[in-house]
Order: structure tokens, then sequence, then C-alpha cells
């Protein structure tokens, strides 16, 4: 993203934009990498909720996120290019917010990536991360990614509050 100290993220954060909404897919790549034909798209506000819902020293991912959301909306999966916006905007958004905080840096991208789009980059995140006693590694001979080390442990189950 780019000059988000001139853009309202609660403002995105709240906008309906036609959402929800299920929509049937019948492109057999997508059925297939996805598993299902419905295609959900959930608001802005429900990545922003779930990601409040993971506790200090707990973790979530984008991909866990969705396919909760997916899971309670009946459908299949939900639509994956917003579900990254989305959980970016609910980053940005709550640090915002004078209250009422997301904690954003406990969501993590695929296999515990650290995002660089959240709000002061990997550099915050981490930081975050190992205040609350994660341990980040970082992996790669040339393009540096930021992991959290073992963060399946520390994986948060909404469902099942462990």
């Amino acid at each position: 993203m780019a000059n988000e100290w001139k853009k309202d993220f609660n403002a995105m954060l709240r906008a309906p934009r036609d959402m929800p909404r299920i929509q049937h897919v019948d492109d057999p790549a997508t059925v297939e990498k996805y598993g299902g034909t419905r295609m959900y798209f959930a608001p802005p506000v429900d990545y922003d909720r779930e990601m409040k819902r993971v506790p200090r020293g707990r973790l979530t991912t984008v991909g866990a996120i969705r396919a909760r959301l997916a899971a309670r909306a009946g459908a299949d999966f939900t639509e994956p290019i917003h579900a990254g916006a989305f959980v970016s905007i609910a980053a940005w958004a709550s640090e915002q917010r004078a209250d009422d905080p997301t904690p954003w840096w406990r969501t993590l991208k695929a296999g515990g990536e650290l995002n660089p789009r959240y709000p002061g980059g990997i550099k915050a995140q981490r930081a975050r991360l190992e205040a609350e006693g994660h341990t980040v590694v970082r992996r790669g001979r040339k393009n540096f990614r930021w992991y959290v080390a073992g963060y399946e442990q520390a994986l948060f189950d909404p469902d099942g509050e462990s």
C-alpha cells in the first residue's frame, strides 16, 4: 500500500462493498485449487473481528481466518485477493484508532510468514511477536523472508478456544 497516512482505513473497514455475498465459480482451475464452486466474499470488518479474537501469545493465519469465514457462510472458500487486502486494512485501521485495538501482528501469512504490508512492515510485526515470546527467523539467501519458528504450536482455534 502507498500513502497510508492519507487514507482513512477505518472507513475502508466499515465500507459494505456489496458484501457479504456468495458467488458461483465454474473455472475448472479455481474449482480444483480451492475445492468447490461457492466463493464467499466476506466484508473487511469480518476479518478484523476474527483477528481480534486471537489472544496474547497465540497466532492465526490468513488461511485459517478464510476457512472459518467460508464455513460459517456455507461456502467452499473465500475470495483470496480480498482477504489479503482486508487483513492489511484491519491492521492499518487499528493503528489509526485510539481505542479498540486489533492485534494484527498475530495474523500471519501462509507457513507462518510475517506480512510486510502491515504497519511498520516486518520490523514492527517482528518486534511485537518477539515481545509476546515468539521466535522470528529469517529464511532465504537473497530475498529474505521472515517466519515465526514453530508457529503451528501457537495456533489459536477460536472454535475450540485452545
